[in-house]
């Protein structure tokens, strides 16, 4: 399955083994730098909001500027989802719509930041690693929950972090975007390193815990779903 923007074709997996060998096969194609990339002018965000009871979800993509936190442009995707929901395997679910969203926007993201996870997985290949593969684009996942690995309490103020170990690994960073406030879960995807990553996360939260460009898809998401759902699916 193609998409507009795709430099790698999503493949639909037929089952739960075959999703796991799909991420092995993509998780050689990962590039994870150690220099810091040029600084973007733009982060776009990505988020997907589910009908209580029902397949029937909605997809965002919003674009922010990162010097102003202006919402450049925004794009939705309307649908069901098929795949099941398998605890490592959410982004068989969710990239199709996340992928629509991503191809209607006018201009190709420069980074994307996703409310998940990447390398921070049981597979080192979460859904960041996931689009960033797909898209041959810098990718991130900021997560709201803990997911894997074990970490000290960051100290508490905004910007501070602790790092995520598994195994003996360093999988990403635990990160204070508000002082005194519950931390946030930063990983890598694909072309960023974990300190751009990081900067780029506490940056874009100025007022909230969650960074601008996924609260944003979040709230237009959610709006959209209520906008429109009819409990048809």
């Amino acid at each position: 399955m193609s998409f507009s923007w795709t430099a790698v074709p999503f493949e639909t997996p037929v089952d739960a083994a075959h999703a796991e060998r799909i991420q092995d096969e993509l998780r050689q194609r990962l590039v994870l730098p150690t220099s810091p990339i040029s600084r973007p002018g733009t982060v776009t965000g990505l988020d997907i909001s589910y009908a209580v009871g029902s397949r029937r979800a909605v997809a965002a993509a919003v674009t922010v500027s990162v010097d102003d936190l202006w919402v450049r442009e925004t794009a939705v995707a309307e649908g069901s989802v098929t795949f099941p929901y398998v605890p490592g395997l959410l982004a068989f679910r969710e990239l199709p719509l996340l992928l629509e969203a991503v191809g209607k926007l006018k201009s190709r993201p420069e980074v994307v930041m996703c409310d998940g996870y990447g390398v921070a997985h049981p597979r080192r290949f979460g859904i960041a690693c996931h689009l960033g593969v797909l898209l041959d684009v810098p990718t991130f996942g900021v997560g709201k929950t803990e997911f894997i690995g074990t970490y000290p309490e960051p100290g508490p103020r905004r910007g501070d972090w602790a790092p995520i170990h598994d195994d003996g690994e360093v999988l990403g960073h635990s990160v204070r975007t508000q002082t005194e406030v519950q931390p946030v879960y930063v990983s890598v995807g694909h072309r960023i390193g974990l300190a751009d990553a990081t900067g780029l996360a506490v940056d874009l939260s100025t007022h909230f815990r969650v960074p601008e460009p996924t609260r944003q898809a979040d709230i237009l998401s959610r709006q959209v779903l209520r906008d429109t759902w009819r409990g048809l699916d």
